[in-house]
């Protein structure tokens, strides 16, 4: 039986990285000696190493002709028997269609957002769930997964840890909560005073600060949220993953 090689693309963002995690560990889970490369932008590599889900973890900016061109030869090189496209978009459709890769796996036009993505599958996976996970869980089942989702490990390397605990503890913090009020479509956000009113809320009933996580453009939608907690004065963090 020839190596089980997979290609996983799922290039962004947080949120939608976070909901392949389940799918692609129950890859793992069936194929334990399988080589499993995770194909991602730069932005979230850290992230998609923290799990060890993915034997490599690969990186591409679909903007760039010559990352493209690159991530492309390595494709190639690699001789995978399988890709999954858990996006569904056609720059990560593309990559395993032009990398020569023989079995592509994704999903079928009836889930697809962008119209005509299929053509680019030899699977087309018409999902049966509503929630992305659990479709993610279905491409993952027509690779030959046991199941289509597993648990899975976060690890956050000892020198991140201590470095946010000292700098937590040098504000006076210990315990808090964390508020995310930013997101890739801002229809889909909750209002910033409904977050200052949580922080508010957090304060009174738990003794809690809150720490509003925001980032790149966010600056001032986590200045609105801060205004709208009056007392309750919320710290507010904008940083990357890792060092």
């Amino acid at each position: 039986m020839p190596e089980q090689r997979f290609l996983v693309v799922r290039l962004s963002s947080l949120g939608d990285i976070v909901h392949a995690f389940p799918a692609v560990a129950a890859l793992r889970e069936t194929f334990p000696t399988a080589e499993i490369i995770w194909l991602t932008h730069p932005r979230w590599k850290l992230l998609v190493e923290s799990t060890g889900l993915a034997t490599e973890v690969w990186v591409a900016e679909t903007r760039s002709l010559s990352s493209i061109r690159a991530i492309l030869r390595r494709i190639r090189e690699k001789n995978f028997c399988t890709a999954m496209d858990y996006q569904g978009l056609w720059k990560s459709a593309a990559l395993p269609r032009f990398g020569g890769i023989p079995r592509r796996i994704g999903f079928s036009s009836e889930t697809v957002r962008e119209y005509g993505v299929p053509i680019l599958y030899t699977d087309r996976v018409r999902c049966s769930q509503t929630h992305i996970a659990d479709q993610n869980g279905e491409l993952s089942l027509r690779a030959g997964a046991q199941r289509g989702s597993a648990g899975f490990p976060l690890s956050i390397p000892p020198l991140d840890a201590a470095g946010v605990r000292d700098h937590l503890q040098s504000l006076g913090v210990e315990r808090f909560v964390a508020l995310s009020p930013g997101g890739g479509w801002r229809s889909k956000c909750w209002p910033p005073e409904r977050f200052g009113a949580l922080s508010k809320k957090v304060r009174e009933t738990l003794g809690l600060r809150c720490i509003l996580n925001y980032g790149p453009g966010e600056e001032q939608l986590a200045g609105k949220v801060r205004d709208s907690s009056g007392t309750a004065d919320p710290l507010l963090y904008n940083g990357t993953l890792g060092p």
